[in-house]
């Protein structure tokens, strides 16, 4: 269970009923995501750009091997969409700068209980402390705020690998008075004393900005910039991905998302909802575990909506993915859910895919894999009493306080033999995927680099031309703070 106190994790500890959901312990991984995870790089591209013959192979390479400055480890959602000409492919929805996904992946390999945190942790968090030129003398810590699950398995993971302790620290938005800073460098207090931190393994998922300084000695995975960047930011991430795919226009190659509108103020966003047809998403910019995010397809979803104080000042309204004949008309045409293959009782549902990668030594990898349907099946017309978002939204997370969370695994679809064929997803998906998950990745991080100056402070004129909400800019400046009341 989780705790509210720091605890020390030494190695020889790890339990894997502990770190994966109880279905997942003794699944075998489905074949097919076995050969795409063990498909080389160059096998990738040569068969992506068979299929696109429009995209310049060696740009892709480019792509896959650039070494992210800051953000090395990234989760993408994907929806699997087809046109009324039933062209298919994958869409980027949303780019995670802490993604969850260990749990719920088959272990790769039945005499490596740790499967894919052991690859997070041995191919990107322990070779990223390790080149930091002015090393701070300390122990190493896990942070987080939510997935204890998962949080505790990679400060397991990272004891036994570094054969040394490791400290797990609840960092929660209301509770932090066990950490501060100086110096740039984080201490926690821990059994009657301030240890120093030398590196941090981050799951803080909730506002990390109020709480993480942009500067610092002690090395962070991912450092809070990649959150601001576009990671936990889907107003930067959007104008992220614009500047990257022109830069990408001479290549073939395309981050693809649904259409997006950003900035936009809560008395404009019925307008954009009207450009849509009156079917559109509204995102909360900051907000992630599936809150703040609003389907809109009838005019009482929205009139709730417009009722609500959600704190933040600009919006996000992107066009909406539903079956054929009630999805939004974009500039690129519309697009629906391929969704999931019929059920006994004939029931398509709408779904994800969730797909988690890091940075090492072979480039950008891809590591666990895992998909979600919705609450209730996807009908070919709406009836006015329907819930959108029970048809539609995909994230497991359940919000049961202002801490404290849980997951609704009844809908979660497995990479395994039992349930990943329920997605109807293909190699040549998954490959796409991966592409979408590079390609994110990229943008993210180029951006995080033009927004840090060269002292490592944020630019802060140049972050308000991409994001000028009051709020936000009040939470970063309350980060940026937190040593000054840690003293």
């Amino acid at each position: 269970m989780p705790s509210k106190t720091v605890e020390i994790i030494r190695p020889g500890q790890f339990e894997a009923a502990r770190h994966y959901y109880t279905k997942v312990i003794n699944a075998q991984p489905h074949p097919l995501v076995s050969f795409f995870r063990g498909l080389s790089t160059k096998r990738m591209i040569n068969r992506y750009c068979h299929l696109k013959p429009n995209v310049d192979p060696k740009a892709l390479e480019e792509c896959i091997y650039y070494k992210p400055k800051y953000f090395r480890w990234a989760g993408v959602d994907l929806f699997h969409v087809a046109t009324p000409k039933n062209h298919h492919q994958m869409i980027l929805v949303e780019t995670n700068s802490c993604p969850s996904g260990q749990k719920s992946m088959p272990q790769v390999s039945f005499d490596d209980e740790k499967g894919c945190y052991n690859q997070l942790i041995k191919n990107t968090f322990i070779p990223m402390f390790k080149e930091t030129r002015a090393k701070v003398d300390g122990i190493i810590a896990v942070f987080y705020d939510k997935n204890y699950m998962e949080a505790s398995g990679y400060a397991h993971t990272i004891a036994d690998e570094m054969q040394q302790s490791v400290l797990l620290v609840p960092y929660f938005n209301s509770n932090y008075d066990h950490v501060k800073i100086e110096q740039g460098i984080f201490y926690v207090h821990f059994q009657n004393e301030w240890a120093p931190i030398k590196a941090i393994f981050r799951y803080v998922t909730q506002r990390p900005w109020n709480r993480f300084p942009i500067r610092g000695k002690t090395k962070i995975l991912n450092p809070i910039v990649s959150c601001l960047a576009g990671g936990r930011n889907k107003i930067v991430a959007a104008k992220a991905y614009e500047l990257f795919n022109a830069s990408l226009a001479e290549t073939g190659l395309k981050i693809l998302t649904p259409e997006t509108m950003c900035d936009v103020g809560k008395d404009e966003i019925p307008f954009w909802v009207q450009k849509f047809g009156g079917h559109a998403v509204i995102k909360v910019p900051y907000a992630n575990a599936g809150q703040g995010v609003f389907t809109i397809t009838k005019p009482q979803e929205l009139e709730d909506f417009m009722k609500l104080d959600l704190g933040y000042e600009q919006f996000i309204v992107q066009s909406l993915i539903g079956n054929s004949s009630w999805s939004s008309n974009t500039q690129e045409g519309k697009f629906y859910h391929v969704g999931t293959v019929p059920n006994k009782s004939n029931n398509i549902y709408a779904a994800d895919l969730r797909m988690m990668g890091c940075f090492g030594e072979d480039g950008f990898k891809p590591l666990a894999i895992y998909g979600r349907r919705a609450r209730l099946p996807l009908p070919k017309t709406l009836e006015t009493n329907q819930d959108s978002w029970d048809i539609l939204g995909t994230n497991l997370s359940v919000k049961q306080g202002e801490e404290s969370w849980e997951s609704d695994t009844s809908r979660l679809i497995l990479a395994d033999y039992k349930e990943f064929n329920n997605l109807g997803i293909y190699l040549d998906e998954l490959i796409g995927g991966y592409v979408q998950l590079v390609l994110a990745v990229n943008a993210i991080d180029r951006m995080a680099q033009n927004l840090i100056n060269k002292k490592g402070e944020l630019k802060t004129k140049l972050f308000k031309s991409f994001d000028s909400d009051k709020q936000l800019l009040k939470e970063i400046h309350e980060g940026n703070n937190h040593e000054m009341r840690a003293n």
